[in-house]
């Protein structure tokens, strides 16, 4: 089915309780989230930690565009799209590196200074009255809309005009802020590639996935649940230590009362999180002479305090998920319709004991590779939604559970953690951005099918 792009079309396609199939399956629904929704939110690239030197950088995509993040001369860091303003070849194909003082097209051999302004073009005089410095082609390569690093963190919006960096995140880098309060110096680091795992089904299953509680339990259970049964049925000494492995996986089969419990807050934008009162990394062992090193930094009290938050996963509409207990970073990358790359990134507190990394790592391994035990049920669930959502059965996924009439996504709420208020929040923003820019209606002649009409 052919869409108009306007606020008519979108708004038909995301109800109080419910939301289209074709938000899932449609290419063509993808295509326009590419063009209008990711270019008009604020994105994720990269850390700075990344680009360390002068002249680093590293590539990516942010949607269906490919990006440079680059340390520029000044120390500032630039995220440009890669993409030579003569012919369009990609400038960088390399994921990471150090390109010097300039960029330099492997085509024709423009160059271009590491902040994108043109630098120098072989036989220039040819392009003498031409022109070329009024042309789009002569101002260098295209730098996106807005750039923010905010404490590290570089985000990005592709649109020129839109939404500042702080109204658009607000209260909700509270769980940014916590993630690096744990650094007694306040400060993360990347550590290594990322592990990645590509799932044929639509980017928001993921996204939706990670405040969803009424799965651990059912879903994981031939995983989770088979580990825990092992280890209870183990003969084992009196007052033996709970293995770190087993500390990760155990809380997977808390039952739904553990979750309930939880609670789930959502803030204005599609952004929220699980685990506000507790979580599953609530009771992982304590590390030697880590406490001391945060009263250290920060005092006792405020020590406290951040240990004492353990939000399970906060959701950075539209596409990354945080877990700031265990210095985690997940990336959904659209690659279309039923296909999304999932990058999961992993940090270590800079001044902080090497043990807590060890375990941020292991969780990786053992939650989010390719070989995991536990990601394999998750990625059976999308395979079989992206296939059943083609069925005649229903146009429509139902997002019912703990619905309130009259919600208002607009102020912060904190409620029962089984809620799917926090999928509802997402597809509030979903359609705030997606239709940011689009005309209210089209009327009939100007590029509306007959299906979109009716």
């Amino acid at each position: 089915m052919h869409y108009p792009e306007t606020r008519e079309a979108m708004a038909a396609l995301v109800q109080p309780q419910q939301v289209h199939r074709d938000l899932y399956i449609s290419p063509e629904i993808y295509r326009l989230e590419c063009r209008h929704l990711f270019s008009n939110c604020w994105l994720y690239v990269g850390h700075d930690s990344q680009v360390p030197k002068k002249g680093d950088y590293y590539t990516t995509q942010l949607a269906d565009q490919p990006v440079i993040m680059v340390r520029h001369t000044d120390d500032q860091v630039h995220v440009l799209y890669n993409r030579c303003p003569h012919k369009g070849t990609k400038i960088a194909i390399d994921r990471t590196g150090n390109t010097g003082k300039f960029f330099r097209c492997p085509y024709h051999a423009w160059s271009f200074k590491t902040d994108g302004c043109l630098l120098a073009i072989p036989l220039k005089k040819g392009y003498e009255g031409t022109g070329l410095d009024q042309a789009e082609a002569g101002r260098g390569m295209t730098p996106v809309g807005a750039v923010h690093n905010y404490r590290g963190f570089v985000f990005a919006r592709m649109a020129p005009e839109g939404i500042p960096f702080d109204e658009f995140f607000g209260d909700s880098l509270s769980s940014l802020d916590n993630m690096l309060d744990r650094s007694p110096a306040g400060r993360l680091e990347v550590v290594g590639a990322p592990l990645r795992y590509m799932h044929k089904c639509n980017w928001k299953m993921l996204v939706e996935n990670q405040t969803d509680t009424c799965h651990p339990m059912v879903a994981h259970e031939s995983s989770a649940g088979t580990a825990v049964k092992i280890w209870e049925s183990m003969d084992k000494p009196e007052g033996t230590p709970t293995p770190p492995a087993m500390e990760i996986i155990a809380p997977f089969m808390s039952p739904y009362e553990f979750f309930e419990k939880m609670g789930i807050r959502t803030w204005p934008n599609g952004h929220g999180h699980t685990g506000v009162h507790h979580s599953i990394h609530s009771k992982y062992s304590e590390i030697p002479g880590y406490m001391d090193s945060l009263i250290a930094a920060y005092g006792e009290e405020k020590a406290k305090a951040i240990l004492g938050e353990n939000r399970h996963n906060t959701v950075y509409f539209p596409n990354i998920m945080i877990k700031g207990p265990i210095q985690q970073l997940r990336n959904f990358i659209p690659l279309g319709a039923d296909k999304t790359l999932v990058e999961s990134w992993i940090f270590r507190l800079v001044d902080a004991p090497d043990e807590l990394l060890a375990r941020t790592a292991m969780y990786n391994r053992m939650i989010n590779a390719p070989t995991s035990m536990v990601g394999h049920d998750d990625l059976e669930m999308y395979e079989r939604a992206q296939e059943g959502l083609h069925s005649q059965g229903s146009e429509w996924v139902n997002v019912q559970r703990l619905y309130e009439e009259g919600e208002d996504f607009d102020e912060e709420a904190v409620l029962n953690g089984t809620t799917e208020r926090q999928m509802r929040n997402q597809f509030h923003a979903w359609l705030k951005f997606m239709t940011a820019g689009m005309p209210p209606s089209t009327p009939r002649g100007k590029g509306a099918t007959k299906e979109a009409a009716e």
